[in-house]
């Protein structure tokens, strides 16, 4: 839940307005595949409730992504099919973003693209910092993890996580979800 908090922390109401308006809230069943490794993907998905697990071929499972991850994201930014699969275990609830209209609005709203790009860079900076960590190159902590060094975030991704907070539950009223 922490991640979402720092991305949300960076984006505007309106910016979070726009994606519940926009997006596709739905279902995800247990063992429903999201993103088939190798396979394009139309849509970023942000995990709202429950857990993805995520396998890559020859490796097996390589992590399990929990509320307020993001899935497809890295696809969306250099366009290569992904590079793992990510399916539910359990029942999960999921918004769908289509890339198109994404990519659209990134296009037309200059300042929506900048807090957009920016949370995500903090968000992908955070998953290569934990795959660090977990090969124990480092012992620098991850935005699900209690012991997040001491300025190892940006102050002003700190400052507004109390509001990114209101910001997720207020998305997921609008999209009738769990408050």
């Amino acid at each position: 839940m922490r991640k979402v908090l720092y991305i949300f922390g960076l984006l505007t109401d309106a910016d979070i307005a726009w994606m519940a308006c926009t997006g596709t809230r739905r279902f995800v069943e247990a063992g429903e595949i999201v993103i088939h490794e190798g396979v394009p993907v139309a849509s970023v998905i942000f995990l709202l409730e429950g857990e993805f697990i995520v396998t890559a071929k020859g490796v097996g499972e390589v992590a399990r992504l929990s509320t307020g991850e993001i899935v497809g994201e890295m696809s969306f930014v250099d366009s290569a099919p992904p590079s793992a699969t990510v399916t539910a275990h359990g029942r999960c609830l999921a918004l769908f973003i289509d890339k198109q209209a994404l990519t659209e609005k990134l296009e037309t709203d200059v300042s929506f693209g900048f807090r957009f790009f920016r949370a995500l860079a903090v968000f992908l900076a955070d998953r290569l910092r934990d795959t660090v960590r977990r090969l124990g190159y480092g012992q620098a902590g991850s935005l699900e993890s209690e012991e997040i060094l001491k300025d190892e975030l940006d102050m002003t991704v700190l400052d507004n996580v109390s509001m990114a907070g209101d910001r997720f539950r207020r998305m997921l009223k609008l999209l009738g979800g769990p408050s």
